[in-house]
């Protein structure tokens, strides 16, 4: 039986020792014990990553939150000014529907926040498109959220939310003082509403990400835990339960060297890569796109500046959609070393596990 809500049997004291003086970095992503570089590894599984087609197009509203998690790898919060633009928005969707994408998955931030998301929302759903919203939970008891749950049950939209855990302490750890009981009374209002319960065709999906430095459980087991636990406690059904991996960049990287233990977290993903994840990494079916319309193969290497393109970043506005699509699948995949973080043990992705254990 594992601890409770995941503390995974790959723990971050088995990765070795540490090499001290991490904190002091401020804005490198490179530890100071040599590790092999992430296209190497690819290399020498026999894979090369390339993108095989456009079936997401994942929109990144900006970066304002009502919260400010420890383990964001958006360094969002309250105080975040960065929102996209109206037209942004269209062009996003034009790109979407150029690409044949079946999805677009909008998140933040908390998306909701942003005035122009329920039009996004609506456009989306007129265009056919299946609409993903990367909900926090606690939006939903914002000031002027009130009927934000029915909004997205109206509109038939996706709701994937942000639970590191069915136990208080361990939420309140990573998220802060009093947002598991408004998580909880959220999901409540969302099952109320259809989602999650059998036959509704509303789609509840929950997060799970490690409270600390270690790889999430097998997904399978821990959402078996989540549905039980949830269901006794509160009467709360969900669909099903992602697992991922806390990635080293921004504020989780920030707190790993203030506690000189970011070399052993990525000693802990390298020693765990498995090659079994890399036909199901999220980069070769989805693109990101930033708040100021720049592209990217996916949400982490937006938040480190990662742009997609030989020589001249790729953004939204600068040429026609169709000539800016040709020029999106002639563009390899960019990779760096928190890839690791993607494709360390049953792998992970914004759609959870990418491999069994």
């Amino acid at each position: 039986m594992e601890p409770p809500c995941g503390t995974s049997r790959t723990k971050l004291a088995e990765a070795g020792p540490i090499s001290g003086h991490c904190c002091e970095r401020k804005d490198t992503m490179t530890p100071r014990i040599p590790l092999t570089p992430f296209a190497t590894r690819v290399r020498q599984a026999g894979d090369v990553l390339r993108r095989h087609r456009i079936d997401t197009v994942q929109i990144n509203v900006g970066k304002r939150c009502n919260q400010a998690c420890l383990h964001c790898h958006v360094d969002a919060g309250p105080q975040r000014t960065e929102m996209m633009a109206a037209q942004t928005m269209a062009l996003a969707l034009e790109l979407a529907q150029a690409a044949g994408a079946q999805t677009v998955d909008i998140t933040g931030g908390a998306p909701e926040l942003h005035p122009g998301f329920r039009a996004l929302v609506t456009q989306a759903r007129q265009q056919g498109l299946q609409v993903l919203d990367r909900c926090n939970l606690t939006v939903l008891g914002e000031p002027g959220q009130e009927d934000l749950a029915a909004f997205l049950a109206a509109q038939r939209v996706e709701v994937i939310a942000s639970l590191p855990c069915y136990l208080e302490d361990n939420v309140e750890q990573q998220r802060g003082r009093g947002v598991y009981r408004t998580s909880i009374a959220a999901l409540q209002q969302l099952n109320a509403l259809g989602y999650g319960c059998d036959g509704s065709g509303l789609t509840l999906h929950l997060v799970y990400n490690p409270v600390g430095s270690h790889l999430p459980p097998p997904q399978a087991q821990l959402e078996a835990e989540y549905k039980r636990e949830l269901a006794s406690r509160f009467g709360i059904h969900f669909t099903h339960l992602y697992t991922i991996t806390n990635m080293p960049i921004a504020r989780f990287a920030h707190s790993l060297r203030r506690e000189g233990t970011f070399d052993a977290y990525m000693h802990l993903l390298v020693e765990a890569f498995n090659p079994a994840t890399l036909a199901q990494v999220m980069c070769r079916s989805l693109i990101s796109i930033a708040w100021d319309g720049y592209v990217y193969d996916c949400d982490f290497n937006q938040m480190l500046a990662l742009h997609m393109g030989d020589g001249s970043p790729l953004r939204l506005g600068t040429v026609p959609v169709e000539m800016l699509l040709r020029q999106i699948q002639e563009q390899a995949i960019v990779v760096g070393q928190h890839c690791y973080g993607c494709t360390a043990g049953a792998g992970s992705s914004c759609g959870g596990a990418l491999a069994s254990e």
